[in-house]
């Protein structure tokens, strides 16, 4: 098959779902399949590495943060044209992979639409809580992205498999809960249009999967892990150190923006008081603040910024850890950083409740979303690393996290997909 993935951003930029666009293309590729990556264009000093793959087809595009990091592509007709002008020299298309929330969703969906392609959708994003997180006005930002989603996608046809699902008894799983529009202007009803549109839904969790079942998104999700690389897993193992004895050694990783919750991980190191050694791994708009925080409070703790890190370099960090530290609440669809972990036997401070009910078991569950409750979870993980009783993680995780058995998984849906569209 010919696979065309859709991105809001360009896969070699930072961000959990490119990490898992990554390991997914190159899966794919290993087995047989070409794989086209439809995302825009990146900026500054790292946009030329990222050129070379020729599997990359960078959309012209305009940077969107200050540091250069992302960037965004008009859906329109001008970049209907130059995708459909850009794509006649590839071999042609069976199935189209939108794993994008924004104008990439927005972009694939308009692509399969003029070409009669099969779709399937991953949702990476609770775009409500997102928005949220990082808008100063959420509801009108979300209104004003509803009007935009309608303006570029149009009314969907109504062939599509919400349609085949609405003649069956499972008719009533696809509608909205009491009380919610189709049209209304929140997070669920533009996740619903883009769903109107495709032929399978997936999302990394099952958490997040039946939350779109019960918002009538789509009426049945398919649960797909996003995975862990085989041979990188299995080298780290093979030539991790042992983990150190004495001073706990806690991770941190991630994009540094609001909705990830790193000022209060910094506050709440301060405040719990722990000797242990805090290393935090990721980049983005709020280092400095964070910088700037460790000053200010400083923890007893050493607090060190290690910046951005290679993806298996971030895999051997994570294995010679004693814990990862997860602070996100209620945004996070999947939370790779801790299921990576416990696939590489590290343990995990979770404040996520969700994502603590998916990993099971292995981890130091936070009590509710405030500083002092993270600070007490802190003080536990590090007691019990010092004291030689750290957690286990869950057996189970590693062998349905191994991305060559997620890709399998995915295959299964697309070929689903292509009978559906026949």
């Amino acid at each position: 098959m010919h696979i065309v993935f859709f991105g809001d951003q360009h896969l070699e930029s930072l961000g959990g779902a490119q990490v898992s666009m990554r390991l997914q293309k190159t899966h794919l590729e290993r087995t047989g399949h070409t794989v086209t990556v439809v995302a825009p264009r990146m900026h500054g000093r790292r946009a030329r590495e990222a050129m070379q793959d020729s599997a990359y087809l960078d959309l012209p595009s305009i940077p969107i943060t200050p540091d250069r990091e992302y960037s965004m592509t008009w859906p329109g007709g001008r970049t209907d044209r130059w995708l459909d002008a850009a794509m006649r020299d590839r071999p042609p298309v069976d199935l189209v992979h939108v794993q994008a929330d924004f104008w990439g969703a927005f972009i694939g969906h308009r692509f399969a639409a003029r070409h009669g392609l099969p779709v399937v959708h991953t949702m990476h994003n609770r775009v409500d809580v997102g928005i949220e997180a990082t808008a100063p006005f959420p509801g009108l930002v979300m209104r004003v992205l509803n009007a935009w989603e309608r303006r570029a996608l149009g009314p969907a046809a109504p062939s599509g498999i919400r349609s085949v699902a609405a003649s069956s008894e499972d008719a009533a799983q696809e509608l909205p809960p009491s009380g919610a529009s189709p049209d209304s202007g929140d997070g669920w009803a533009y996740l619903r249009r883009l769903a109107e549109r495709s032929d399978a839904v997936t999302a990394p969790s099952s958490h997040f999967a039946r939350r779109l079942e019960r918002h009538g998104v789509f009426p049945s999700v398919d649960v797909i892990w996003n995975g862990i690389d085989d041979e990188i897993r299995a080298d780290v193992l093979a030539t991790a150190p042992p983990k150190a004895d004495g001073r706990p050694h806690l991770v941190w990783l991630g994009r540094m923006s609001p909705e990830k919750r790193l000022l209060p991980f910094l506050e709440a190191v301060a405040l719990s008081g722990i000797d242990a050694d805090i290393e935090v791994i990721g980049g983005g708009g709020q280092l400095r603040a964070a910088e700037r925080l460790v000053a200010k409070l400083e923890p007893a703790a050493s607090v060190v910024f290690a910046g951005r890190v290679p993806y298996a370099d971030v895999l051997r960090r994570i294995a010679g850890a004693d814990a990862v530290v997860q602070t996100s609440i209620g945004f996070e669809t999947q939370g790779m950083t801790v299921f990576e972990a416990a696939t590489l036997g590290t343990p995990a401070v979770v404040s996520d409740p969700d994502i603590g009910a998916e990993l099971e078991s292995g981890f130091w569950p936070v009590a509710d979303d405030t500083v002092p409750a993270l600070a007490v979870a802190l003080r536990a993980a590090a007691a019990d690393v010092a004291a030689g009783r750290a957690l286990h993680p869950n057996p189970a995780v590693a062998e349905r996290f191994l991305q060559s058995s997620r890709t399998a998984a995915m295959i299964e849906v697309y070929e689903r997909a292509l009978a559906r569209h026949r």
